[in-house]
């Protein structure tokens, strides 16, 4: 790549998966219409979705998925130690996402029942941040393409980007979508950052918060809101804490 006549070298990028579904990086792969485009400013040198090709030379590494087990946490370090920006990408990584729920429950009898006297070798799941140091974080489940697409310009580039300060309720008023509330869904959508275009509202899908905390959000006002249209604490609660995204500013107020 060249800019004025002077060579430019391309970051070298990876990408890892720990525990979770990989849809953040199918996200990435599927995007045919710009994918020439953004794979012109950078170099793959590793990602399993797309090659079988590994390679251990990256500045910028991208890590999908929770940290549950000791192989991963030793995989993690080494990455952080090779990376010179370390990015999260999606809700797994970034809080631990569903995958957290499990540090909630009892699971020993349910561990028995699938796997017998095998011996699992798992942990309490953790997010990325919390064992290594993290440059920066993508949230989703999955991750916007869009955004997605804009962050590695900035990344690589400098140019321009910051999240919505405003909630997904926004987006989702600009949609012209019916309130799901009245539909009697608790829906986070009031106090979810924005960014995402409120796919799920748009398919009735109530938002569930996987984007984590908007920074101009009123969590007391919709959790009293939810108490009018007649839902439990432990209702509110079990959708606040369903990917961990929340967790922080809710605890207090549940």
């Amino acid at each position: 790549m060249e800019y004025l006549g002077i060579k430019i070298e391309k970051p070298k990028v990876a990408f890892f998966d720990f525990t979770c579904c990989e849809g953040c990086q199918l996200q990435i792969t599927n995007k045919e219409d710009t994918l020439i485009d953004l794979l012109s400013l950078v170099e793959i040198v590793n990602f399993r979705e797309i090659s079988s090709d590994k390679n251990n030379d990256y500045d910028i590494a991208f890590i999908e998925g929770a940290i549950s087990r000791q192989d991963q946490i030793d995989r993690i370090k080494k990455i952080r130690k090779n990376a010179k920006l370390l990015i999260s990408l999606g809700t797994c990584a970034c809080s631990g996402g569903v995958n957290s729920l499990i540090n909630t429950h009892d699971t020993k009898d349910a561990v028995t029942e699938v796997y017998g006297k095998h011996k699992i070798d798992t942990l309490p799941v953790k997010s990325a941040k919390e064992i290594v140091k993290i440059d920066f974080e993508i949230p989703g489940c999955p991750i916007n393409k869009k955004e997605f697409e804009n962050i590695v310009v900035h990344l690589i580039t400098g140019a321009d980007f910051s999240f919505k300060k405003y909630p997904v309720c926004v987006e989702c008023k600009q949609n012209l979508n019916h309130c799901l509330l009245d539909e009697n869904k608790i829906c986070l959508g009031p106090i979810t950052r924005a960014g995402c275009n409120a796919p799920c509202p748009g398919g009735k899908l109530p938002c569930y918060g996987c984007r984590g905390p908007a920074e101009e959000h009123n969590w007391p006002a919709l959790k009293q809101t939810l108490i009018e249209y007649g839902f439990t604490l432990e209702q509110i609660q079990e959708k606040t804490s369903f990917f961990n995204m929340l967790t922080e500013v809710t605890s207090n107020e549940s």
